[in-house]
């Protein structure tokens, strides 16, 4: 297909569909997103451990991470929700192949009384900047402390601030130059609705072409 081809669509008008229809649209084509598995305190401090895939990276001066919690079936703010208010920290692990079918496991409805990673047996350590801890698996960890929660009708954004990240050693190449081999984290994304995922083991480059670089080539 050329760049003057036009592909025939079909458009669906989101403000007339019910939010399930909704959600099967753009979980679709909205692919693939970041994992974040995120990890929350409650006031007894009980652990709580959930997965969200409306989740993205969204600066990095300040470094701000935002995910949408949503609410039961009744309509009460699931627990990750309640455990994020008034600046609570919390941390975003991020999802190696290795561990997707645990994480898959944690997004089942426990009662709030259920502590996941006690539950399913998903060994803990401390946060360095952050009273949450992280998943010591997890090959990166973003501990975050909320900024922000917006809310838009019944859709929670929660915004974060990035205060560390700790990544695996083994994915560092230059600790002093900041540089980290990426493919080495094995990360996965969400693909579709339920039960779709992605890898990250595909990937290709395309070089940035500077303005003078493409000016001399076009317009010579």
């Amino acid at each position: 297909m050329s760049m003057t081809d036009q592909p025939a669509h079909t458009h669906f008008d989101l403000t007339a569909l019910p939010p399930a229809e909704r959600y099967k649209l753009l979980t679709a084509c909205v692919v693939p997103r970041p994992v974040a598995w995120v990890c929350t305190l409650n006031e007894e401090g009980r652990v709580n451990l959930a997965p969200f895939s409306f989740f993205g990276l969204m600066g990095s001066d300040p470094p701000v991470v935002t995910f949408a919690p949503g609410n039961h079936p009744d309509g009460t703010p699931k627990d990750t929700a309640r455990n994020i208010s008034g600046g609570a920290d919390f941390t975003v692990n991020l999802v190696s192949r290795a561990l997707a079918e645990v994480m898959n496991a944690t997004a089942t409805e426990f009662p709030s009384q259920y502590s996941e990673p006690d539950t399913l047996g998903i060994e803990l350590v401390a946060g360095l900047k952050v009273r949450t801890p992280r998943v010591a698996l997890s090959p990166a960890v973003l501990e975050c402390r909320e900024v922000q929660t917006l809310l838009i009708g019944r859709t929670r954004i929660v915004l974060g601030e990035v205060l560390g990240i700790s990544i695996c050693a083994d994915a560092i190449q230059n600790a002093e130059k900041h540089y980290v081999d990426t493919a080495a984290l094995d990360l996965i994304g969400r693909m579709g609705g339920r039960g779709g995922y992605a890898t990250t083991r595909d990937t290709f480059e395309i070089r940035r072409i500077p303005f003078a670089e493409w000016q001399q080539e076009n317009e010579s």
